[in-house]
């Protein structure tokens, strides 16, 4: 963590403008008196915001080993034969340790009372501090760090890669957020996470009592469509169950590329009337 001189730079310091100009691309200007512009500090935002979730994927993994093309997973066995990966546990060391840095900085040049040492307050220290740290002569560095950091344990949470689908707005009250399902490899839940606020976060398997709300008139979850291999994660049905039922029942269907999704509403009646019937013992 370095400090520059306090002089205003005349092209945004922010990490993702930085790369996009490495690759030929454009290069923002800072909104007025900050050295990120507005759409870098927005991903700096979104970074912090999104931390607690990809440490918590990472501790979901700590008991698998784990190969990465780029950097090597030094994980071997617990007592017990218990598999250990290694990566996760450095990676998760290694998002406190930024985080704690930076809130330290904030805390101390600002005259504050530093946040508790967990991922969940000190990213959101450092989110409410979005502003004071564009201004800051290590935007750049903050940044560069948190994009490293964030990037690396995304590698190591989802090795297979991961896809978001809308799922609608949040059913929290006051809060404007989108919730997304997030999928990734065959091993890890799906989950269905809020963009705004990382605590808004549902296991898949909660899906149901959450379209419940989602299916109120005018949702914005009304227009979300899922594949069958999303609907089989989220429901721990089989996938030939759910083309049965797709079937059967006449989902509404359209493609997407060499996919086939169905309408989330179609999805979530079939299985909220099946759970009803578990439930009384019917049919």
């Amino acid at each position: 963590m370095q400090r520059s001189g306090t002089s205003s730079p005349i092209l945004c310091e922010g990490e993702d403008c930085r790369r996009r100009a490495d690759g030929g691309g454009s290069h923002n200007l800072p909104s007025p008196g900050r050295r990120l512009c507005a759409d870098c500090r927005h991903r700096l935002v979104r970074r912090l915001r999104e931390l607690p979730g990809l440490y918590k994927e990472c501790g979901q993994v700590l008991g698998a080993t784990l190969q990465l093309r780029q950097e090597r997973t030094s994980g071997g066995s617990l007592p017990g034969g218990m598999p250990f990966n290694a990566a996760a546990a450095d990676v998760r060391s290694e998002i406190v340790a930024t985080a704690g840095a930076w809130s330290g900085l904030v805390a101390e040049e600002r005259r504050l009372a530093a946040p508790r040492r967990t991922v969940e307050e000190l990213s959101a220290f450092l989110a409410r501090h979005a502003d004071w740290l564009s201004a800051h002569p290590a935007a750049a560095d903050v940044t560069g760090e948190l994009a490293r950091v964030e990037a690396k344990a995304r590698r190591v949470a989802r090795p297979g890669g991961s896809r978001r689908r809308l799922v609608g707005a949040c059913v929290i009250n006051g809060c404007d957020g989108e919730l997304s399902s997030v999928v990734g490899d065959d091993t890890r839940p799906l989950e269905i996470q809020c963009d705004a606020d990382t605590e808004h976060t549902w296991a898949g398997h909660q899906w149901t009592q959450l379209s419940r709300t989602l299916g109120r008139p005018g949702a914005a979850g009304s227009a979300a469509w899922l594949a069958a291999s999303d609907v089989a994660r989220l429901w721990e049905t089989p996938v030939g169950t759910v083309y049965r039922l797709a079937s059967e029942q006449q989902w509404e269907r359209r493609r997407e590329g060499t996919r086939t999704l169905y309408r989330g509403t179609d999805v979530q009646d079939c299985f909220n009337r099946r759970s009803e019937r578990a439930v009384t013992g019917r049919g």
